[in-house]
């Protein structure tokens, strides 16, 4: 969950303090070599993505190529912290202005997230390497090896709508990204490489294949009105890649 400060127009819109324990820190992660080949065949056909060339994104800001990781076993669902209240049509604005303060704010190398959805149900490419490739992300501390980084847009606390078209759009998402035979409503193990989160460094943890930030660090991301809805995307997920079979 990070908590970029945004300026749309000449308008700033305020949000939530940045919670130190959720910065990801790629970095400390130790990277993993890039895959000889393409990702294997996905279960559930890939959802329009929005390019990050589409909506703009400066790669001469980017600090690093990608890397890359092994089948994706886990998808990890964030919230970026944003007021709810933006338009549709202001996402790419949001998004450059979400690069610039990951890059050149916090000093990371490129967004966090793998992909960004927002309340209308568009799918945003977010980090670089290639939206069909399992790419190293830096979403979810000690775990962001085999996992995608899914954020939706906006603020999703207790009592807070969540529209059905996030739910939908995060689920496409998943189906697509998890590896074949991976159970969106089955459990999976995965070994922390940071000691900053819930979990030692070379600890092992089980996680819901599909499972919220929260569960792996202390925080509230993807709040709790998001949080809630996680059975609705699994559903979802599942539905989606049977009829693919």
């Amino acid at each position: 969950m990070w908590y970029p400060r945004l300026v749309l127009g000449a308008a700033l819109l305020p949000l939530a303090l940045l919670v130190v324990r959720d910065v990801p820190a790629h970095l400390l992660d130790p990277p993993v070599p890039e895959a000889a080949g393409p990702a294997d065949p996905y279960t559930a056909p890939q959802p329009a993505v929005v390019s990050r060339k589409a909506w703009r994104a400066d790669e001469s800001l980017v600090r690093e190529e990608a890397s890359y990781t092994g089948p994706v076993s886990a998808v990890f669902v964030h919230h970026t912290g944003h007021p709810n209240a933006y338009d549709c049509s202001d996402v790419p604005r949001m998004l450059q202005a979400l690069e610039a303060d990951h890059i050149e704010g916090q000093g990371w190398d490129d967004i966090g997230y793998n992909f960004v959805v927002d309340k209308c149900g568009t799918i945003y490419e977010g980090r670089g390497g290639g939206i069909g490739r399992p790419v190293y992300g830096a979403h979810t501390k000690g775990f962001n090896r085999n996992s995608v980084g899914v954020a939706a847009l906006g603020t999703f606390g207790a009592g807070q709508e969540v529209p059905r078209a996030v739910i939908e759009a995060i689920a496409e998402v998943a189906a697509w990204k998890l590896r074949p035979g991976a159970d969106p409503q089955g459990r999976v193990r995965l070994v922390s490489t940071n000691d900053e989160s819930r979990y030692d460094k070379g600890e092992a943890a089980t996680f819901d294949v599909i499972s919220g930030h929260r569960d792996s660090h202390q925080t509230d991301c993807p709040g709790q009105a998001l949080y809630e809805r996680l059975p609705e995307i699994r559903e979802e997920t599942t539905r989606l890649r049977d009829l693919d079979h």
